[in-house]
């Protein structure tokens, strides 16, 4: 039963439902659930599926792979390539060369001769786009600047992955063992196994022509074709071309014995200026989420451990060596291109492993008999635990790393202020106090405005701005900047926690001040309230308001009947906001809620009796729609 497909994809799929609901609540994230219900259920532990070759599931799972990389791809038009060429070249580009570097020299020291050295130093280089994006993400660290650089180093190694497969026939050397893949696990995209061996430079010229048709096919063929189907009106319809025009290239590329993954990834390159660009994304998404999870499964279910028992050692010193090797160098080259060293740490801990594409190098170097068995299979090993680890190196950085960067920047000194006395003091000038202090200083009112990220500090002396660094909930810090003088204190900074704190210290210390606070939410508003704060104003309320009372225009609503409906419900929210704050029980606090949100509703309702015909008819008329009448 066991080598029943249904089987096995039941048994990946409840791994899976009960992994990762589990491994989240305990804070250890998506892609170590799904890692450890693999190892779980591999034919290590449980054995309820095979590991490698031996998994048909696996084969699904793969997919997953290659439908990260197209969807990747599909966001990358040749523009944005353009603009990002000096991160990815250089970052990109050093990494790999280092890396490959440091490790063929650390191969060679090791006894290995120099080709299969390289080999494994080009190799190795490469780091796991899936499990580094998936992590970020989940994390929210995509759009800082380690994230950023680890997107365009992931980029420049998934696209150097073409120039490895065509440089690494070259180095082809007799092997005396006889060749075989089973130890080979874990490839994410198999090589041809039934293509008779070609010499290196048409093995060369193979991978370059292939890539070329993919990139003119992709540029001329698609877009007529899609066009075609588009109208049929048939949604299922699109979303089968979509399956299968992946499909149909990973098949092509597996032929001709190159990566499935690299494939769709280079032709979605070529569709990211597509005008169904968006329509491929939603169809590809779902299928590409639930693959790339199976795929992490396989991962934990192919870890080979009766090679980690034989020689445990030997594995284990590999991949400590390989992730102390990727570390150092990405650090190293994170401090050259500047970056604060709490980045570099991060852009470290990130890129430190192997990656998919080992696998599938790995494959094709065994293939090509480039590598030996007894090399490569421990390499399988090595590479696989790496990618395990790494959720967990995140967590030592998220646990241990940051928070020491994050004590140090508070303890940094206070800059010393030099013109505290003005009537106005801002704390924190982030998206919401850069408003509020933009408008006064335009309006001729003078503030001293402090804020506790050094970052956004330089950032908004660049553009003039006379902005100090120091921590606001530091009761010297406020008599420095003139608290005993000012008329206005602007709470305005992001952290509810300590925005109620520094309330507390004001009120405490200088009554006289007038408070304007930066409420998060409703309930961060109750608590302003309750400590006494004459404003407060919840950030995302009035915009929210406007584009209520702009979507009542667009429904036929007259520009005075849509503004005033807009203030009345104003007018009642802030009424229902201050009585509630003064209610300590939430249930009664509810209640009064629900009991003013019904009169709500009786007030307008009586006020819009009902809509004139011309109103309604005009709210279809397309003109008066654009105008925002």
């Amino acid at each position: 039963m066991h080598d029943n497909l249904l089987f096995q994809a039941f048994v990946y799929l409840v791994a899976a439902v009960a992994s990762v609901p589990i491994a989240k609540r305990l804070g250890l994230g998506s892609v170590l659930g799904y890692l450890i219900a693999g190892v779980i259920i591999g034919p290590f532990v449980l054995k309820f599926v095979g590991g490698g070759e031996e998994s048909d599931v696996m084969h699904f799972a793969e997919f997953g792979v290659v439908m990260m990389l197209f969807l990747v791809g599909l966001e990358l038009q040749p523009s944005l390539l353009w603009r990002l060429r000096v991160p990815i070249l250089g970052l990109g580009g050093l990494q790999v060369l280092v890396t490959g570097s440091v490790i063929a020299a650390i191969g060679i020291l090791l006894g290995l001769p120099w080709q299969t050295a390289l080999a494994v130093g080009l190799i190795l280089a490469q780091s796991s786009t899936a499990i580094v994006l998936q992590t970020l993400n989940e994390k929210g660290l995509t759009k800082t600047e380690a994230g950023q650089s680890a997107f365009s180093v992931l980029l420049f190694q998934d696209i150097a992955v073409i120039p490895i497969l065509a440089f690494l026939p070259l180095l082809a050397m007799p092997i005396a063992s006889a060749m075989s893949t089973n130890e080979v696990v874990l490839v994410a995209a198999e090589t041809a196994e039934h293509g008779t061996a070609l010499p290196p430079w048409l093995q060369a010229l193979l991978v370059i022509g292939t890539v070329g048709g993919i990139i003119l096919g992709g540029r001329f063929l698609t877009r007529p074709i899609f066009r075609f189907i588009a109208t049929t009106g048939q949604r299922e319809i699109f979303t089968a071309t979509a399956l299968l025009l992946v499909i149909g290239i990973a098949l092509a590329m597996e032929q001709v014995g190159l990566s499935p993954a690299l494939g769709t990834f280079v032709a979605g390159v070529v569709l990211a200026e597509n005008e169904y660009r968006h329509e491929l994304e939603s169809d590809i998404e779902p299928f590409k989420g639930l693959l790339l999870g199976l795929f992490f499964i396989s991962v934990g279910a192919s870890i080979n451990f009766s090679l980690l028992l034989e020689q445990p050692w030997l594995i284990l010193g590999l991949v400590l060596a390989l992730a102390i090797a990727k570390f150092a160098v990405l650090v190293g080259l994170g401090r050259f291109f500047r970056m604060e060293l709490s980045q570099s740490l991060l852009f470290g801990c990130a890129l430190a492993q192997g990656g998919e594409f080992c696998f599938v190098l790995l494959s094709f170097a065994t293939q090509n008999k480039v590598l030996a068995e007894n090399v490569a299979g421990p390499l399988v090993v090595v590479v696989a635990l790496s990618m395990a680890l790494t959720p967990l190196i995140m967590i030592l950085n998220d646990k241990v790393i940051q928070p020491r960067f994050m004590a140090t920047e508070v303890e940094r000194e206070a800059d010393e202020i030099d013109d505290g006395e003005t009537p106005v003091i801002i704390a924190g000038f982030g998206r919401f106090g850069q408003i509020v202090g933009r408008l006064l200083i335009a309006n001729g009112f003078e503030a001293t405005v402090l804020d506790h990220s050094p970052t956004q500090i330089d950032l908004l002396r660049r553009f003039g701005f006379t902005v100090f660094y120091g921590d606001a909930s530091r009761l010297d810090l406020l008599h420095a900047a003139g608290a005993k003088e000012a008329r206005l204190f602007v709470v305005a900074i992001d952290d509810r926690d300590r925005a109620l704190q520094i309330t507390d210290l004001v009120k405490k210390h200088f009554p006289h001040l007038r408070i304007l606070a930066r409420a998060i939410d409703r309930r961060h508003a109750y608590e302003f309230i309750q400590r006494g704060v004459e404003v407060v104003q919840r950030e995302t309320f009035d915009s929210a308001l406007e584009t209520g009372e702009k979507a009542l225009k667009l429904l036929g609503f007259r520009a005075y009947r849509a503004h005033r409906a807009a203030r009345i419900f104003k007018e009642h929210d802030e009424q229902a906001l201050w009585e509630a704050a003064m209610i300590d029980d939430d249930k009664g606090r509810v209640a009064r809620t629900q009991q003013l949100q019904r009169d709500l509703e009786r007030v307008l309702q009586s006020d819009n009796q009902e809509m004139p015909r011309d109103d309604i008819e005009r709210a279809w008329d397309i003109s008066a729609l654009r105008k925002g009448e």
